[in-house]
């Protein structure tokens, strides 16, 4: 099961992302996974002075997301970190990996994130395809869209033949860390949302009482 919100960054916070992606220093995106030889793109260099401040506003707006935060669970996230591809760049399919390196230590990877800032009549290709058994999701979202999905599911970014994308990527390591329990979680939450006041007071109770006794049982402290 995967998750599209698709205004989660504000006007401003996409110009200035965009602003500083033309001021911060880029590396080979190889440089976090060296092993991946079809990964070939661009992502912002940690050291740079700016790095923390493109990170610590997709961070801010991933917090503000009651979206997210009901189908993600969130225990931890990685930096946000941005990442840019330019003609002939791509990233092969993969899943990603179970573990990754932070700055206190690492985190389980149970969910992915990528949040798209480039207009998507801008560049052609770049399409996030996300491979569900003999099905492809192709996803090319408006600037401020994000899409979450589980970190074990097969994906890539289709090569890019003209124009930049640009997105900022991050992980997520849940309190639940299995998927299916997860999704069943996600469902008793939209259907709490959804029913509103319309639910008797009394059955909203037991269902609210049902998701957080679910909750007891599968989260991870």
């Amino acid at each position: 099961m995967f998750l599209e919100t698709k205004h989660m960054l504000a006007s401003r916070d996409i110009a200035r992302l965009r602003d500083l992606a033309g001021e911060l220093n880029f590396v080979d995106g190889r440089a976090s996974n060296p092993a991946n030889e079809t990964k070939i793109n661009q992502q912002a260099d940690p050291k740079s002075p700016l790095y923390a401040e493109s990170s610590n506003i997709v961070m801010a707006a991933l917090g503000a997301s009651r979206p997210f935060r009901d189908f993600a669970l969130p225990k931890r996230i990685a930096p946000p970190m941005l990442a840019r591809y330019g003609p002939g760049m791509q990233y092969g399919a993969h899943a990603d990996s179970a573990y990754v390196a932070v700055s206190q230590g690492t985190l389980r990877s149970d969910v992915s994130a990528t949040v798209f800032l480039s207009e998507p009549d801008s560049y052609e290709g770049g399409e996030l395809l996300i491979h569900l058994g003999t099905e492809t999701v192709k996803v090319k979202g408006r600037p401020g869209m994000a899409i979450f999905y589980p970190s074990t599911t097969l994906h890539q970014v289709a090569p890019v033949t003209k124009g930049e994308r640009l997105v900022s990527v991050t992980f997520i390591q849940s309190l639940v860390a299995d998927e299916a329990r997860r999704t069943v979680l996600y469902e008793l939450s939209e259907v709490s949302a959804l029913e509103g006041l319309a639910m008797k007071w009394d059955n909203r109770v037991r269902l609210e009482a049902v998701r957080n006794n679910l909750m007891r049982m599968w989260a991870s402290d």
